[in-house]
């Protein structure tokens, strides 16, 4: 996608916003802003970092008081927000009441956002200041939570009837929003996706990007590299606004 410049007015917008995320700490000019702000998982953050170098894709890192200190024409400097796993509660209770009204007003104005597993948490109305890009809803843990189960190899099949063995780690299941891009074996939704005004938003409960490491003691279908290649597919439909096909 390339950039436009409009006119003085749209520059000077434009020079404002790469200036102020220089004096943030955040380096302008990239793609993908990935968030490795308090709560997220540091092997995680790593997974995603592969698989946005293996994609040749340009990437910025943000922690949490730099994106505290972000406005929006900041956060909109970056086509992609990807907020990766890790703990939900911690995630939102270290990013300030503004910062998630940035958030969600930057994606209302056109940034995409990719929520993985605590970051598809985080999307929803979550009591720990939540984003709420999902207009209310809250999402739960997906079933095998219930039954105590932490991790596991989980069956998820999208709208093409392909199914996937992915890493699952007390993932959320995703009804009540968007479109279903993959359902759980219990039918429940996986992977979903939708528009946020002029924004898109793919939510996704399992680790796709999980690397073999994580697999240890555990039995899977589907070798690693074809569940990191699904990470990238999510990534790269949320960066370009390309709709999956779902159910």
């Amino acid at each position: 996608m390339t950039s436009v410049i409009r006119g003085p007015l749209t520059l000077a917008l434009l020079v404002s916003a790469l200036t102020a995320c220089r004096e943030a700490g955040v380096p302008a000019g990239a793609d993908v802003l990935l968030f490795t702000g308090t709560g997220t998982s540091a092997n995680d953050v790593a997974a995603v970092r592969k698989i946005l170098d293996a994609e040749r894709l340009s990437y910025a890192t943000a922690d949490s008081p730099q994106v505290n200190a972000l406005n929006e024409p900041q956060l909109r400097v970056y086509r992609l927000l990807i907020v990766p796993g890790g703990n939900f509660e911690h995630i939102g209770n270290n990013l300030t009441s503004g910062a998630a009204a940035n958030i969600r007003a930057a994606v209302g104005n056109g940034l995409n956002y990719l929520g993985i597993c605590a970051g598809a948490f985080l999307a929803g109305n979550s009591p720990y200041n939540g984003l709420n890009l999902t207009s209310g809803t809250r999402f739960g843990f997906y079933s095998a939570a219930a039954g105590g189960i932490r991790k596991a190899p989980v069956a998820v099949t999208d709208a093409q009837g392909q199914t996937l063995y992915q890493y699952w780690e007390d993932g959320p299941e995703l009804t009540g929003w968007g479109n279903v891009v993959a359902r759980y074996p219990d039918g429940t939704p996986a992977v979903a996706e939708g528009a946020v005004g002029r924004g898109w938003v793919v939510l996704s409960g399992i680790h796709p990007e999980a690397p073999e490491s994580w697999r240890r003691g555990m039995a899977f279908a589907t070798p690693a590299l074809t569940d990191n290649a699904y990470a990238a597919t999510l990534i790269r439909s949320t960066l370009n606004r390309n709709l999956l096909p779902h159910f």
